[in-house]
């Protein structure tokens, strides 16, 4: 489709915009069709930067290594530019949204020469959904366009639900690197130096601008900028939730399945969980999405959530047979592998895969790469930040409701994080703000291996949203109080908080993780019905200790342990929260969190 057959006035005016400014050599409308797919992927093959991978054991996955200076989501040139600093909030880097338009509009400024111009309608959520929500993605990288053929629902179709009037995110994107006459990337990752990276969000004109990188959620502009700092601001100003949460099913052994959400900082074991296969005997989960949930009221008060990517962007180092075997499975087809090593008979490898490296590899620097078990100093092959791009349809898991556009009944929210110490295995909220004030004080503890923070510390990220959420996290916390305030408590999800990560003092793992928790899951399944085993405390309501069926290597005392209620490391953990981290929200922090605050305290001194 040519730019002049756009029905959509605005969006046409738009496009032609981008055109006038990038001036690219060429323009194509993305029509999201397979013979695309493969022309965008001979197109990397031509310019050197995609490997075809062994076609008997990895059918249809390419291999891509970035630059160097290419490797990560860049927190540090991401912008929230609200009209108001004070709007942005004190967890977000705020420019001036005119300012900063004027500085990225001169980078913009002639960025595409020499490259072809992909214009990409998607749809974050089944095409057609009343949850969904359309972005247009203006792109100069052929790599953009195949990993958003792999996570959205992009092409012709999308056009065809967006209509001539309807609404839709613009999202510019460069890789900000134009070409002279003749001149070609010849192998070299396209993109622009730090300095000059940007991801820019505009929350109240609703558009994500970036420029300078090809990589990640940099460049799939679907994925953090619109799932999640967009949408968060349109879900509080529209009544709904936009959060950084897998959803999974669970289906019990007499056949009644429940729908869960869970909300974890990065490392603590989401997409494991997310993709979860039971010890426990008949019991079932299935897959709905590992990342992101959008929920809606539906009309009879209960909370219906999409996923709203179609694809997985998982982190690859520490992904194998034992920590996710359905993971492995997916990525085994058609995916687009990102950083990771490459073996002599054009396989992937990566630290943490199961087994050691057979033999010489290319490491993602491009580098030969043999693996000296003695040596504490060697680099790794596979860049820990390394990637997979897989198509969920292909998890062996995925749930048959994983695409239903009305969305899956929501029964619990999740809250988690790695803590060795004070917070139980599992613990339920005793009403909506209790289970607030707990997503509001989600944290880890920082390990050695962070030297700009003290070990042993506590490094909080609420609701798993720090890097994400599009305005002031006061507010935030505000929306999700608002949220109890006006709807049936009865109807809204129940809440926990759950820690696979408690240690002894020998620093030994006390729960196994992985597929046990599943045992975990079948209290917390129970207990949306107001069953299982429990008992009132002064934190929450926890299971008895006979209430989950220990795995092996778990003793009673072992289980005692990891559910009893620690009075003197909560009083710390209250102490922290109040001096620490609820200060950093000012006067926008929410009265009902000070006064959960105080009601905890006075329940551990009681």
């Amino acid at each position: 489709m040519q730019v002049s057959e756009l029905k959509h006035a605005k969006l046409k005016t738009w496009v032609e915009e981008a055109v006038a400014l990038m001036t690219p050599d060429a323009v194509e409308v993305c029509d999201g069709s397979k013979a695309e797919y493969d022309r965008m992927i001979q197109l990397n093959l031509d310019a050197g930067l995609a490997t075809k991978l062994n076609e008997e054991k990895l059918p249809g996955c390419y291999l891509f290594r970035s630059d160097p200076s290419d490797v990560a989501r860049v927190e540090a040139r991401t912008y929230i530019a609200a009209k108001s600093k004070d709007d942005a909030g004190p967890t977000n880097n705020w420019v001036d949204p005119a300012e900063l338009k004027k500085t990225m509009s001169d980078l913009y400024r002639g960025s595409m020469k020499g490259r072809t111009m992909y214009v990409i309608p998607f749809s974050m959520g089944p095409v057609g959904s009343g949850i969904a929500k359309i972005g247009v993605q203006i792109t100069d990288s052929p790599y953009v366009v195949i990993n958003m053929h792999i996570m959205a629902r992009v092409g012709t179709k999308v056009l065809d639900v967006l209509g001539s009037d309807g609404f839709f995110v613009p999202c510019y994107h460069s890789v900000g690197k134009p070409l002279g006459p003749g001149e070609k990337d010849n192998g070299k990752w396209p993109c622009a130096p730090l300095d000059k990276k940007y991801i820019s969000h505009f929350p109240e004109s609703r558009e994500i601008w970036s420029y300078g990188s090809g990589y990640g959620g940099n460049a799939l502009l679907g994925k953090k900028c619109l799932a999640l700092r967009i949408a968060s601001v349109l879900a509080r100003d529209e009544g709904w939730l936009a959060e950084h949460m897998l959803i999974l099913k669970i289906t019990n052994p007499q056949g009644e399945s429940k729908f869960v959400t869970g909300a974890f900082p990065s490392a603590c074991g989401k997409t494991n969980l997310a993709m979860l296969i039971p010890t426990l005997p008949g019991w079932k989960v299935e897959t709905v999405g590992d990342d992101i949930a959008w929920m809606k009221f539906g009309k009879d008060g209960r909370l219906y959530a999409i996923n709203p990517e179609a694809g997985f962007f998982g982190v690859a180092p520490g992904t194998n047979n034992e920590s996710n075997r359905n993971a492995m499975e997916t990525i085994k087809s058609n995916t687009i592998y990102t950083n990771v090593a490459l073996t002599k008979d054009k396989n992937v490898w990566w630290e943490g895969i199961g087994y050691d490296a057979p033999g010489e590899l290319i490491d993602w620097n491009g580098n030969p790469w043999v693996q000296d078990k003695g040596n504490k100093e060697q680099k790794p092959a596979a860049h820990p930040n390394s990637r997979f791009t897989g198509p969920a349809k292909q998890c062996p898991a995925i749930a048959k409701e994983w695409q239903d556009p009305a969305g899956v009944p929501i029964s619990a929210f999740l809250f988690g994080g790695r803590r060795p110490k004070t917070i139980p295995l599992v613990n339920q909220a005793k009403s909506w703000i209790h289970g607030v004030f707990m997503g509001s004080i989600v944290g880890s503890e920082v390990t050695a291996a962070a030297l700009d923070v003290k070990a042993g510390t506590i490094r909080r990220d609420p609701f798993a949203m720090l890097p994400f959420c599009g305005y002031h996290m006061g507010d935030y916390f505000k929306h999700w109080v608002n949220i109890g305030a006006t709807h049936d408590e009865s109807k809204l999800p129940k809440i926990f908080f759950v820690n696979w990560f408690r240690k002894d003092d020998a620093g030994k793992f006390i729960w196994p993780g992985y597929g046990e928790n599943s045992r975990v899951l079948a209290w917390i399944f129970d207990r949306c019905d107001g069953k299982g085993k429990s008992v009132d405390t002064p934190i929450g309501i926890l299971p008895t200790p006979d209430a989950i069926e220990r795995p092996a290597g778990v003793s009673e005392s072992d289980m005692a342990e990891i559910l009893k209620v620690d009075i003197e490391g909560w009083k710390a953990e209250i102490a922290d929260v109040r001096a620490n981290h609820y200060p950093k929200f000012g006067g926008k922090l929410p009265q009902e969190l000070n006064a959960e605050l105080d009601a905890i305290e006075k329940r551990l001194n009681g």
